[in-house]
């Protein structure tokens, strides 16, 4: 017993080390590629005007009340944050409409797939026509890119849980309210948390896309007129934010995960 205790310690301890040494490596190599990417803007090894420098990028983002990076950064978030939670409310409830009726779920299958390949920037001119230029018109985007990603994916889990589980609970004669509450939604609990992972990335570059088409404010909003002005430090400094940014929202998924889980079991 105590064998086994000492063993798990060890493998433990092992494991604990790998994490540190793989994060340590990590920051090394970030390290390693700023410290280069600034040496060779110094050295003239590389144009700075063109590839700008960290410490460009650095005195941008440390200015952020001149360059109203803030505003910005809120702008995108709310955004993506609303694209998010409408895109995956809409997906679930289209995909539970799908799975409650066989024939409406075949005849959607091949225009869900069509959907699901189109580009969906596509369709912004069309979409900023419809509902009009500016914040809403971004939402719209973001929403169409998550939405229906999400209702192929939540159906597919409904589609291919445990048929015995559901032949079981049919035999007491449960309705089929209660098959999805009682069999269907519990037994995907992992598949709504691997979709919401997908739709918040997702979500994101719906967001930069629509910005990129019509916007007055957010990161999308400041790539391009970085680019339009020739101020690549500023496009630099919006490109680092918003992987910060998805770094934190798939995070914060993350840790929703961690939470539902626990509660789950």
């Amino acid at each position: 017993m105590n064998n086994i205790s000492n063993e798990r310690k060890l493998y433990l301890k092992k494991e604990k080390k790998n994490k540190i040494t793989v994060f340590i490596t990590q920051i090394s190599i970030l390290i390693f590629f700023i410290v280069i990417w600034e040496v060779a803007a110094n050295k003239g090894w590389i144009d700075s005007f063109i590839m700008s420098q960290p410490s460009k990028i650095w005195e941008t983002i440390a200015n952020l009340s001149s360059n109203n990076l803030l505003e910005h950064i809120g702008v995108t978030v709310f955004e993506t944050l609303v694209g998010f939670l409408v895109g995956t409310f809409l997906g679930v409830i289209v995909a539970i409409i799908l799975w409650w009726s066989k024939f409406l779920s075949k005849v959607m299958e091949p225009y869900l797939v069509v959907l699901n390949s189109l580009p969906k920037i596509a369709l912004g001119p069309v979409i900023i026509i419809w509902v009009g230029a500016g914040m809403p018109a971004i939402i719209v985007v973001a929403i169409s890119i998550s939405l229906v990603v999400t209702i192929l994916e939540i159906l597919n889990g409904f589609m291919n849980t445990d048929k015995e589980k559901i032949k079981m609970i049919r035999t007491f004669n449960a309705t089929k309210l209660q098959t999805l509450v009682k069999v269907i939604i519990p037994a995907n609990i992992s598949t709504f948390i691997n979709s919401l992972k997908v739709n918040i990335g997702l979500s994101l570059v719906g967001v930069i896309s629509g910005e990129f088409l019509v916007s007055k404010a957010g990161l999308g909003y400041l790539i391009v007129y970085g680019g339009q002005v020739f101020k690549l430090d500023l496009v630099m400094a919006s490109v680092l934010i918003l992987a910060i940014v998805a770094a934190i929202m798939y995070q914060s998924v993350v840790i929703l995960e961690k939470v539902i889980l626990k509660n789950h079991k």
